[in-house]
């Protein structure tokens, strides 16, 4: 399985902050947006991933995150010229995904929830049979969002994109995973309207053939799209309660790998030398210290 993080994009619904440094670099509380989506791609237990962003912030990403060994990964990376639309991500990475089953997430989704490690392994579990699996999510205002449609028995039945009359009000959040076909559709689709090669369009051919699966987020469970002034500041007040009230610390990348067994305990302490004496660095030297602690 492989993984895609899209980080690209001029991020202009949050200017002024983005005018000299790529969204996905802000901070959400304590860490980068990045470590969040990349934090995704290692609970789904992928360690191959591609980091797809524009010329001038790529080289940000790569001083920030470098070839990913400090995580027990392999990260690499592609420039993404012009934003021509997410399914793009599969032209772009077609020679990295070789035909492999792979999951695409926007580097400015944020998910969160305690069964999701299983809601991930499932969606891997139907992209090595064949299938692809999008993530629902209840929203108030459904016609800002690709929105599926789904029977009693939660089987898609369709798919838009930001409607005007919407037939559900679960959105399709950033997170995708496909079988071994993804670059080989994506090639098959053409520009819409707004000049983009939509991810919509190629949820659509899976849904034709009977292979387009979905997973509903429900109680309990907290998704944001972090583009937003507002939403960039909810997910940063949520994590920051989360943390605070249980002692935890939501996406470190360090911490997954060292659970996952992808780095020994060196290594974890060397990543919390790294940090020096703030909290997140705290937080790997008492993970080292327990592995039990989650």
């Amino acid at each position: 399985m492989r993984g895609i993080i899209l980080a690209g994009g001029s991020g202009t619904r949050l200017y002024p902050l983005t005018k000299v440094i790529s969204k996905q670099l802000l901070p959400v509380y304590d860490k980068p947006m990045i470590y969040y989506s990349l934090s995704t791609l290692m609970l789904a237990g992928i360690r191959d991933i591609l980091l797809i962003s524009t010329p001038d912030d790529t080289p940000q990403f790569t001083k920030l995150l470098g070839d990913g060994s400090q995580f027990g990964i392999r990260l690499s990376y592609a420039v993404q010229e012009r934003p021509e639309g997410l399914a793009q991500a599969f032209l772009i990475g077609e020679d990295f995904i070789a035909g492999e089953p792979c999951a695409m997430i926007l580097g400015d989704n944020f998910f969160y929830g305690g069964w999701f490690r299983g809601n991930l392994q499932k969606a891997v579990e139907s992209a090595e049979e064949g299938y692809a699996t999008i993530f629902g999510y209840y929203v108030k205002d459904p016609e800002r969002f690709g929105i599926m449609e789904l029977d009693h028995d939660k089987n898609v039945i369709s798919v838009e994109e930001k409607p005007r009359r919407p037939k559900s009000n679960y959105c399709i959040t950033g997170l995708y995973v496909y079988d071994g076909r993804a670059s080989k559709l994506a090639g098959q689709l053409r520009p819409s309207e707004r000049n983009e090669l939509e991810i919509t369009d190629l949820n659509r051919l899976y849904l034709s053939e009977g292979k387009l699966r979905a997973q509903i987020l429900g109680r309990g469970f907290a998704w944001m799209d972090m583009g937003t002034m507002d939403s960039l500041m909810e997910a940063a007040v949520f994590v920051e309660a989360v943390q605070n009230r249980q002692g935890v610390v939501i996406s470190a990348p360090e911490e997954i790998a060292y659970h996952e067994g992808w780095i020994g305990r060196e290594q974890l302490l060397n990543a919390a030398a790294l940090y020096g004496n703030s909290p997140y660095g705290e937080h790997l030297r008492r993970v080292s210290e327990d592995r039990f602690l989650l």
